[in-house]
C-alpha cells in the first residue's frame, strides 16, 4: 500500500479517437497509479454520443473507498454518465479490470461480457482465507522463511480483493463473440498468461486493439501462477496471436497508447526468453529453491513490495522449462529444482 505521503491521483476522462475516450482510474499499488477504462460509443460513433445510444464500457478499475466517483468523475468529464453503459466488457477477472463490475451492472442493468476461466479471482474472493493460506504454502514450498510469511499474513488482515462483488458473465467472451459498437465490430482474441481469463478485443477495420494488460506501453510481465500448467507458454502463444492481427494502435490498461503494436511484442517475447534462460542457468549448477533462483532471474532479491510478484514469476518459468522436459523437481521440502 502506498506510505501516507503518496498523493492519489483522480480520476480523469480524455477524448483518445472519434467516439473513443480513456478512463484513468486510481489505483492504490506502488509503482502503478492507475488504470485504464476504454469508453466505445454506440450509435455512430461520432465524437458526441447521440441520446439513447449509449456506449461500451471495457474494464471497471477496482473497487475500494471512493473508486465509483473516481469512475464517475472521469466520465463527467467527457461529457457522460455511467448510466449510459448498455454493456460492459472485461478483458480479465483481475481487480483492477473487473472489481467495480458488481456495481456497474447493478446501477445500469447492463450485461457483462467476460471470459468463462474466471475462478482465478472469482473463487479467491469468495474465500480469501483459503486462498492466503494456500499462497501461503506455495512460499514456504518454494524456500521462504517462516518469518516472512508470518509477516505477509499479518500484512494482509484486513484487506479484501478490490472486487465490489463477485457477479458472473452473462455471455462468454469466447472466440467468434463479436462486440457490437458505433466503431464497427470488435472480434475476441484469447490471450491467456497474464490470466487464464485475459482476452483482447480487434476492430480489424480499424485495427484497433483493446489489450487489457497483455499489451502495455512498457514491458511489465506478470502471471497468475497454479491455475494453469505453463502460463509462460501460454503467454507466448498469445504474443503470435496478437501479432498475425497487424494492430495499428493498442488501448493498452495501463498507461498510454502505442502504435508500435509488432516492437512491444517482439520486446515482450524477448523478456520472456531471457528470464527463462536465466532460470534455467541457474538451475544447471546446483538444485535450487525458487525462492534461491528468483536473483538470478530478475537481478535483484525480493523485498516486501516484489515478493508476491517475482516469486511467482519465477515459478512460473520454472514449470514452463519443466514442461519443455529441461527442469525437474528434486526434493519436496523445500522444493527444489534442476536442470534435466
Amino acid at each position: 500500500m502506498p506510505g501516507p505521503d503518496r498523493k492519489r491521483e483522480l480520476g480523469r476522462g480524455e477524448r483518445t479517437l472519434p467516439g473513443v475516450w480513456r478512463l484513468r482510474l486510481p489505483l492504490p499499488w506502488p509503482g502503478v497509479p492507475h488504470g485504464n477504462a476504454w469508453v466505445v460509443a454506440d450509435g455512430d460513433g461520432s465524437w458526441d454520443i447521440p441520446e439513447g445510444d449509449g456506449f461500451v464500457l471495457f474494464d471497471t478499475g477496482i473497487s475500494e473507498p471512493g473508486s465509483m466517483k473516481q469512475l464517475e468523475r472521469a466520465l463527467e468529464m467527457v461529457g457522460l454518465e455511467l448510466e449510459g453503459c448498455r454493456l460492459l466488457v472485461c478483458t480479465h477477472a483481475h481487480s483492477d479490470h473487473y472489481g467495480q463490475a458488481a456495481t456497474i451492472v447493478e446501477r445500469t442493468g447492463c450485461e457483462l461480457w467476460m471470459h468463462p476461466n474466471h475462478e482465478h479471482m472469482t473463487r479467491a474472493a469468495s474465500d480469501p482465507e483459503a486462498w492466503l493460506e494456500a499462497r501461503l504454502e506455495v512460499a514456504r514450498q518454494s524456500g521462504v522463511p517462516r518469518d516472512a510469511l508470518a509477516r505477509y499474513r499479518e500484512s494482509r488482515k484486513g484487506q479484501d480483493f478490490g472486487v465490489a462483488g463477485i457477479v458472473p458473465p452473462d455471455r462468454e467472451l469466447l472466440p467468434g463473440v463479436e462486440v457490437e459498437t458505433g466503431l464497427g465490430t470488435w472480434k475476441v482474441v484469447e490471450t491467456p498468461g497474464h490470466a487464464p481469463s485475459h482476452v483482447c478485443l480487434f476492430q480489424p477495420e480499424r485495427r484497433l486493439l483493446i489489450s487489457g494488460d497483455h499489451l502495455l506501453g512498457r514491458v511489465s510481465l506478470y502471471y497468475d501462477y497454479g491455475y494453469t500448467p505453463d502460463p509462460a507458454g501460454e503467454f507466448l502463444r498469445s504474443l503470435d496471436a496478437v501479432d498475425e492481427l497487424n494492430a495499428r494502435l493498442c488501448l493498452p490498461g495501463h498507461g498510454r497508447t502505442f502504435t508500435d503494436v509488432r516492437g512491444h511484442v517482439d520486446a515482450n517475447r524477448a523478456l520472456v526468453r531471457e528470464r527463462v534462460e536465466r532460470a534455467h542457468a541457474a538451475i544447471g549448477e546446483r538444485p535450487l529453491t525458487a525462492l534461491e533462483v528468483q536473483p538470478h532471474v530478475h537481478g535483484h532479491p525480493l523485498d516486501e513490495r516484489t515478493g508476491n510478484w517475482w516469486l511467482s514469476e519465477t515459478l512460473v518459468y520454472l514449470n514452463h522449462l519443466e514442461v519443455a522436459g529441461r527442469a525437474k523437481r528434486v526434493g519436496e521440502d523445500p522444493e527444489r529444482w534442476s536442470a534435466a
